[in-house]
């Protein structure tokens, strides 16, 4: 086929070796691919080069420094690397802007720098998320006016990336792949390509624009689903009803081909996709005079999580005659997820500050977390133990249940006396809070707890009349 051997060994290129990049190499090299990941962060080589890996995310750092140990991976800051392989992906960052528009420096000068070594011959696999159209708008007019190929003598195609953080590796093997060209050689390519890397299923696509909407469309679907289940947990806790009960039920209901998916309540959203995504959508049909509504109140509703989450624990603490000027909070896990020490729009940050401005003494401990980076964005340095973060703690508050805090002994941490245990993404069962409580703990979280609010006569009143 065009664009690939036929036979033998196929070479590829990651220019990006961020998150996406790295797992997408080191899985490439892994199966036996000649890998070279190129990234204008000369610091990130030099670490690689001393044996550190900085990101977070199970298996990977195994899987990379296995693949330079074999030498089927290399990296550089030499973007003429790129010359040697038969495909092309590029991972780099696509943020928004305020407006929600594609802030395009990263794209634009990946692109400037890929054209003057592209060959005929080579396929390039736009796999960072944009606003349909940017493949073919900017991608695409670069690497033509800006290469040696005299032409479009290479395939295009855009082949979004759909993996969550902490589940990456096994996703990437696992998950049909959705691909998308400028022609059907660079479709059928696109295809073939990934079927013999990874031996996943790919689903063809129409278009480069088609390809670029799958991906927006999941996290528009995911960020409104979250957005629903943190308002269902305020709701549920109007009257003292633990949300998740309401959520297992409900999601019993088949509809269409499958069954409700209510996901679950917590402090909020954050990471690089799915606080930017659903602006990329909202930005993008507002340029043709459309408005989207559902993509801005998905991003309202998580947006305002944080806040809510800080307004929970200071409820809490002054039902337990505990002022928040005199009471210190202890945050166990600082990044977005579970799992993954990545801080990128964590929505920790905005409820730390919430509780900074009430007057709360805040400790900080995330063992997954780089020390430096969070320091710089939380302001203060972070404690070295869970036993030094809680000691004397009014609250303890578990904004990201890491598989490192799954064994803690809470009836064995030197916590103040009616500790509020504040569960904003650890899901405990009731019978976990139920030792909880027994040990003297008072347990609060995102739609889990005591009623909060009893309706006034008149409602009841009315209601009445009206049955």
């Amino acid at each position: 086929m065009r664009f690939l051997p036929e036979s033998g060994q196929i070479s590829v290129a990651v220019i990006g070796f961020g998150y996406v990049g790295s797992c997408i190499a080191a899985t490439l090299a892994e199966r036996g691919l000649d890998v070279v990941g190129v990234d204008t962060d000369a610091r990130l080589v030099d670490e690689l080069a001393r044996g550190h890996f900085r990101l977070e995310e199970p298996g990977l750092k195994e899987k990379v420094f296995a693949g330079l140990a074999s030498g089927r991976l290399r990296v550089t800051t030499d973007i003429a690397a790129t010359a040697e392989a038969d495909v092309i992906l590029v991972t780099v960052g696509t943020p928004v802007r305020d407006d929600g528009s594609l802030a395009d420096e990263q794209l634009r000068g990946a692109s400037r720098a890929l054209a003057p070594h592209l060959r005929p011959g080579q396929l390039v696999v736009l796999k960072s998320t944009v606003p349909p159209g940017t493949t073919r708008d900017i991608v695409l007019p670069v690497l033509e006016t800006g290469g040696l190929t005299g032409g479009t003598d290479f395939g295009l195609a855009f082949t979004p990336e759909r993996l969550a953080e902490g589940a990456a590796l096994r996703e990437l093997r696992t998950f049909p792949i959705v691909a998308g060209g400028y022609d059907e050689e660079s479709v059928g390519a696109a295809t073939a390509f990934w079927q013999r890397a990874l031996g996943v299923d790919v689903i063809p696509v129409d278009s480069l624009e088609a390809a670029e909407i799958v991906k927006l469309a999941s996290n528009w679907w995911i960020d409104l689903n979250i957005a629903l289940a943190n308002e269902l947990a305020k709701f549920s806790a109007l009257y003292g009803v633990d949300v998740l009960d309401v959520i297992g039920a409900a999601n019993t209901i088949q509809k269409g081909s499958g069954s409700i998916n209510i996901l679950l309540p917590s402090v909020g959203v954050g990471g690089s996709c799915l606080t930017k995504d659903p602006w990329m959508v909202w930005n993008t049909a507002r340029r043709f005079g459309v408005e989207i509504r559902t993509a801005s109140a998905g991003r309202a509703v998580n947006a305002e999580m944080p806040e809510y989450t800080a307004r929970l624990m200071i409820d809490e603490l002054v039902a337990q005659s505990k002022a928040p000027a005199h009471a210190t909070v202890a945050v166990l896990g600082l990044a977005f997820k579970n799992n993954t020490g990545d801080l990128r729009a964590t929505p920790v940050l905005d409820t730390v500050r919430a509780l900074t401005r009430a007057g709360v003494s805040v400790r900080l401990h995330d063992p997954l977390v780089d020390a430096e980076e969070a320091e710089a964005m939380f302001g203060t340095g972070l404690t070295a133990t869970v036993e030094d973060t809680v000691r004397g703690a009014d609250c303890v508050a578990i904004l990201a249940l890491h598989r490192e805090f799954a064994d803690i002994d809470f009836a064995a941490l030197p916590v103040a006396r009616d500790c509020v245990l504040f569960d904003g993404r650890a899901y405990y069962p009731k019978e976990r809070i139920a030792q909880l409580t027994a040990a003297g703990y008072v347990y609060r979280g995102v739609g889990r707890g005591p009623a909060v609010y009893s309706p006034p006569n008149e409602f009841i009143t009315h209601w009445t009349k009206a049955s």
